[in-house]
């Protein structure tokens, strides 16, 4: 997205506007209600004004990211924004990226916090980083998920309960499906 206001959507010649934007993500969510989002932000683009970082607050605020990659512009030699005047002095551009970020943790403890207790469906990428005899995957949604289980399930998908919800990766348990399940059928193997 970039931005929120359409008139600095406009001075970076997006061909889009907020409310395009926010149309089109409500489709989606129609669709799939546990879609993740995520987008680049710019702060401090030049001529950007206090009601132009407010409306991209409101649509970050409306539209609840999962995460995104937000900066201070910094010009590119040889862009047209290059020769744009930028009068908006750096303090002020900083205090905006950290309110921005802070929204965005926000948005992402909120959204972890409701996966808590639900079952997600896992992709196992392969042993936690941080902790020990763990396995680290995603969600369908993209989010990390930490949880114990056996290495066989590197590759696989598999279902985890939400035990936990800290900001940065959830943390689960695997799921057992009777006889049809990822641990299961390694157990149905071993004893085979």
């Amino acid at each position: 997205m970039q931005h929120g206001s359409d008139r600095i959507l406009m001075a970076m010649k997006r061909g889009y506007t907020a409310m395009e934007y926010k149309s089109t993500v409500r489709k989606l969510r129609a669709i799939r209600p546990d879609l993740a989002m995520s987008s680049d932000f710019i702060v401090g683009f030049p001529g950007e004004t206090d009601d132009d970082f407010d409306r991209m607050m409101k649509l970050i605020d409306d539209v609840g990211y999962d995460t995104s990659f937000s900066f201070i512009y910094s010009p590119r030699p040889g862009t047209p924004a290059a020769a744009l005047h930028d009068d908006t002095p750096h303090a002020v551009k900083l205090k905006r990226l950290q309110r921005l970020q802070a929204a965005i943790n926000q948005s992402v403890t909120d959204i972890s916090a409701s996966r808590l207790g639900t079952v997600q469906r896992v992709l196992v990428e392969g042993p936690a980083r941080k902790t020990a005899n763990a396995l680290f995957g995603r969600t369908e949604c993209n989010r990390p998920v930490v949880f114990e289980g056996p290495q066989r399930l590197i590759g696989q998908l598999v279902d985890v309960k939400i035990t936990e919800a800290p900001m940065r990766a959830l943390r689960g348990e695997v799921l057992m499906h009777g006889d049809t399940g990822p641990l299961a059928r390694g157990a149905q193997m071993a004893r085979a």
